[in-house]
């Protein structure tokens, strides 16, 4: 009986060895374990807040977790864009060059990553492709002129708006999104575009409502 017991067990695991290999010969990401993804995106966001102390904590976390799971697009999104934000932490003109393009090179390869299997949610219920685009679109908006990513972030967004897949992400993921847009369409003068997005987050509830409301009655 532990003959074949053990046999069994080898097959199984064989089986699983085999499933694992295609799915990163093929690109489909295993997602990485909510709690640690939960932890490393709380740092993520207080970072993006403006936080220079939970830059570090962010980027090493996701570095980690993309050590662990090199595969997921996300992870690596998230990894570049934290990367990026380093060098907003140190007053050395070669080391601020050095994190933004070390964390734009990540970007722009969890991008080439993508494929139509990543329509799939891997984190949090959202859409892969969705994701990583909004997560590169931020970051590109976000990096100084002259690096030239601005117009590559703009399109970036407005693919996550136009993606069949965006009315039914999750209801924070779509408001996280409007309002990115409305901040651009604000930064480019058109308040109606701006207006439309807000009143988007408002009229479906969505975690950002407040903060939606409050930028329309600052606007009017």
């Amino acid at each position: 009986m532990s003959r074949i017991v053990s046999l069994r067990q080898r097959r199984v695991f064989a089986f699983v060895a085999v499933v694992f290999a295609s799915c990163v010969a093929t690109g489909i990401a295993i997602a990485a374990p909510d709690a640690a993804f939960d932890s490393a995106f709380r740092h993520f966001i207080v970072a993006s807040g403006g936080d220079k102390s939970a830059v570090d904590p962010a980027a090493d976390a996701f570095d980690a977790l993309l050590k662990a799971e090199p595969a997921n697009p996300v992870l690596m999104a998230y990894a570049g864009a934290a990367g990026a934000m380093r060098a907003g932490t140190t007053a050395l003109p070669w080391k601020k060059m050095g994190y933004a393009e070390d964390g734009l090179a990540l970007l722009d390869k969890s991008l080439a990553m993508l494929t139509p299997a990543h329509d799939a949610p891997i984190q949090h219920g959202t859409p892969g492709s969705l994701e990583v685009r909004f997560v590169a679109a931020n970051a590109f908006l976000a990096v100084p002129p002259f690096m030239n990513r601005a117009a590559r972030g703009a399109k970036l967004l407005d693919e996550v708006l136009a993606s069949p897949l965006f009315a039914n992400a999750p209801l924070p993921f779509q408001g996280n999104v409007w309002m990115r847009a409305a901040a651009l369409a604000a930064k480019e003068q058109r308040p109606a575009d701006a207006q439309r997005y807000l009143n988007e987050v408002i009229s479906r509830n969505a975690p950002q409502a407040e903060k939606a409301r409050a930028l329309l009655k600052g606007a009017a």
